[in-house]
């Protein structure tokens, strides 16, 4: 498969929204009990030679302008040696609906490069992208499902194109829950097709490792 990339005694930052914190703020500290953790887990049951540092800034209910704001305190400061990077369905969200702090796509891409571009040059850190997803198989037309199914690729495209310009890894998460939902419901993965319990992260979690014991992107 490849030489796993997370080095001894480096440490990865985690940031986003629910989907990454996921309880990492009550309870479930400081973790999370989501893909982080996960991530933690099967690295450790994988590579029990490394002492990786694990750290999660995911917040619920963020955009990619709420990351921007708290981008010196909650990245820059950490200096980790990985970043991992989930943000997109809240932003898409709020294109849908409307009103005071929308973020269409132009704007949820010119955001994402600023703050990669301002990491590049603080940091210079290898990253990981996570695209955003949405589990449903609903392509009415007459939902708001639907609406969001048709309007996502535009910000897929855009975590793709930042991919491509910051030679980040990338996880096509969206593809990935398209192939499982061949073979079953959406129920499988999640109660509501933004936030998936435990089989839906294990599913990320899965497609983080593996895209880091690799040179390309997982789709």
């Amino acid at each position: 498969m490849g030489e796993f990339a997370v080095q001894d005694n480096q440490a990865i930052l985690f940031i986003g929204d629910s989907i990454t914190d996921f309880g990492r703020r009550g309870a479930e500290a400081p973790l999370g009990n989501g893909y982080v953790r996960f991530v933690s887990e099967l690295i450790t049951a994988r590579h029990p030679d490394r002492a990786i540092r694990y750290i999660n800034k995911g917040i619920g209910g963020n955009r990619v302008t709420d990351l921007r704001d708290r981008w010196r305190d909650d990245v820059l400061f950490h200096r980790p040696d990985w970043l991992s990077i989930k943000i997109g369905i809240n932003d898409l969200h709020s294109f849908l609906r409307g009103g005071d702090g929308a973020v269409p796509p132009e704007l949820f891409e010119r955001t994402y490069d600023a703050i990669l571009d301002e990491t590049r040059r603080e940091l210079g850190c290898p990253i990981l992208l996570i695209s955003p997803f949405y589990i449903s198989r609903d392509r009415s037309g007459q939902t708001f499902r639907s609406r969001v199914l048709d309007v996502l690729p535009q910000y897929i495209d855009v975590v793709c194109r930042m991919s491509d310009r910051y030679g980040t890894r990338l996880v096509r998460a969206q593809d990935i829950f398209e192939r499982h939902l061949q073979y079953r419901d959406a129920d499988a993965f999640c109660p509501k097709p933004v936030h998936p319990h435990h089989a839906g992260h294990i599913v990320i979690a899965q497609a983080v490792v593996k895209t880091l014991t690799e040179n390309s992107s997982t789709k």
